[in-house]
């Protein structure tokens, strides 16, 4: 497969990474966050989900956060549903975003300890909300969870993963992503996943979405991107996690990822130092040290002739 020469990115921060954080994040401070995503050139950012605020009370401002945040018109805002409730409450709002993200974990366990369903039950919902999302005029994108392995089953068979997934396309899903979840995934195996998935889901987008728990996250995207993936997910400062089990560390760092591509001559459409002053920010906004490199160092400047 030819490397791709232009990929997209979707940063997943404010959702993905904002739910991990132990204190509620202000919503003025997000609205401030996400706009300069926006600046930086995201035209995909995922805002939002709607779950339960007694579940996870860091995201129950979602609506007022899509109702006030400025982004670029091109920019797509994507949100996440667990359940058909769910999407029922993302539809009272329908106008302000324009992707819905529906998800399961490839593991029975992890599953049951996420969102309390067995996998089939998911997706018996999933099947019928993804025609609710495709019938709104919505895209719809599926996550599978514990993609690359699962701390509670160990190793999840490949082809069970690509069954969800094929499963997810023919209910209406025009992009899959795969999770690594927990962190498990190695560049070899990266490079196996994504070969066995491009050739499986023709037509269909196929986003890779890593964590960075074991220092491999920008190893694993390098291997999905040499295997042809063209379109990744990651959160700014390496916010993220997962809640099930502890230590699950935050995603790979959108500016890092960035970095490495834009050295490789892969283009993103990202100002790379304005996504580096959005992870910056957000660093500020926590009051704490973030994970990322490219905070610390900054983008590679070249002095003439040198590179």
């Amino acid at each position: 497969m030819t490397r791709p020469q232009r990929v997209q990115i979707r940063e997943v921060g404010p959702r993905d990474g904002f739910q991990n954080e132990p204190e509620r994040i202000p919503t003025d401070d997000k609205v401030r966050l996400i706009n300069a995503l926006g600046r930086a050139g995201f035209t995909r950012i995922e805002v939002a989900s709607f779950v339960r605020p007694d579940v996870i009370p860091q995201l129950a401002d979602g609506v007022e956060v899509l109702e006030r945040i400025e982004v670029p018109d091109e920019t797509k805002l994507m949100v996440l549903v667990p359940n058909s409730k769910g999407l029922d409450n993302a539809l009272k709002v329908r106008d302000k975003f324009h992707e819905v993200a529906i998800f399961v974990s490839a593991s029975e366990t992890h599953n049951k300890k996420n969102v309390n369903r067995t996998v089939d039950e998911t997706m018996a919902d999933n099947d019928v909300m993804a025609k609710r999302i495709v019938a709104e005029g919505l895209d719809c994108a599926a996550v599978i969870a514990t993609s690359f392995g699962c701390p509670f089953e160990g190793k999840v068979d490949l082809t069970r993963v690509l069954d969800l997934a094929e499963r997810f396309a023919e209910a209406g899903a025009t992009e899959i992503g795969f999770g690594d979840t927990t962190g498990m995934c190695n560049p070899a195996y990266a490079s196996e996943f994504f070969t066995a998935a491009l050739e499986r889901l023709p037509g269909v987008e196929v986003t890779a979405h890593f964590h960075n728990t074991r220092g491999q996250g920008l190893a694993n995207a390098y291997a999905a991107l040499e295997a042809g993936c063209a379109s990744f997910e990651s959160s700014f400062g390496e916010l993220g996690g997962c809640p099930v089990p502890a230590g699950s560390t935050g995603n790979i760092a959108t500016e890092d990822l960035v970095s490495m591509f834009h050295e490789m001559g892969v283009e993103t459409g990202l100002d790379l130092p304005r996504v580096i002053d959005a992870a910056r920010e957000a660093q500020s906004v926590l009051g704490r040290k973030l994970t990322s490199h490219s905070i610390v160092a900054g983008p590679i400047e070249w002095a003439s002739g040198l590179r």
